[in-house]
C-alpha cells in the first residue's frame, strides 16, 4: 500500500465531521481510502486483508461500535472492482468460516472526505487507548478465533 486515509464515505452532505457522522443522522460510514500499486498488491489481496479486520456477519456495526456509521462496506470504484469484490464475498460465504450470512455491503464509491487530523493514524497517536479498545471491543478475540490459521 502506498497510502491510507481515514475518513467518511457514503453520505451526501458536504464536508462531514466526526460529530456529524457519529450522530447517525447521515448516511456516511467511517471509511478508509487506500491508495495502492496494483503491481505490488492486487485488489483481491486487499479484500482478503479487509475480511480479516471485520465481522462480515454483523449488520448493525462492528463489534461494540453500533450504528449506521459503523456498518462495514466495500466501496468499489469501477465494474472490475465490483466484480472482484462480489467474487471475494461469495468465496468467503462459501468458505465455511461463518455460520451466519455475510452481510457486508458492496456499494459504488461516493465522494470521500478525509477525517480530522486527530483521527489519522489514531493507533500511532494513541497506542494505549487503541489497543485497549481493540481488545475490549472483542475484535482481537474474534480475529484469533476466526482466523487462527497462523496468518
Amino acid at each position: 500500500m502506498l497510502k491510507t486515509v481515514v475518513g467518511y464515505c457514503g453520505g451526501t452532505e458536504p464536508n462531514p465531521t466526526y460529530e456529524l457522522v457519529t450522530s447517525e443522522k447521515t448516511r456516511y460510514r467511517e471509511s478508509i481510502e487506500i491508495t495502492y500499486d496494483p503491481a505490488k498488491i492486487a485488489y483481491d489481496q486487499l479484500l482478503d486483508i479487509y475480511w480479516r479486520q471485520i465481522d462480515p456477519t454483523q449488520a448493525d456495526g462492528q463489534f461494540t461500535d453500533i450504528g449506521p456509521s459503523y456498518r462495514a462496506a466495500i466501496f468499489y470504484g469501477n465494474d472490475e472492482e465490483k466484480k472482484i469484490a462480489e467474487a471475494s464475498k461469495a468465496k468467503l460465504a462459501g468458505s465455511g468460516k461463518f455460520d451466519k450470512p455475510i452481510v457486508t455491503e458492496i456499494l459504488p464509491a461516493m465522494k470521500f472526505y478525509p477525517a480530522e487530523a486527530s483521527h489519522q493514524k489514531y493507533y500511532q497517536q494513541n497506542p494505549a487507548h487503541f489497543e485497549a479498545f481493540e481488545r475490549g471491543s472483542g475484535r482481537v478475540s474474534f480475529e484469533e478465533k476466526t482466523w487462527d490459521d497462523g496468518r
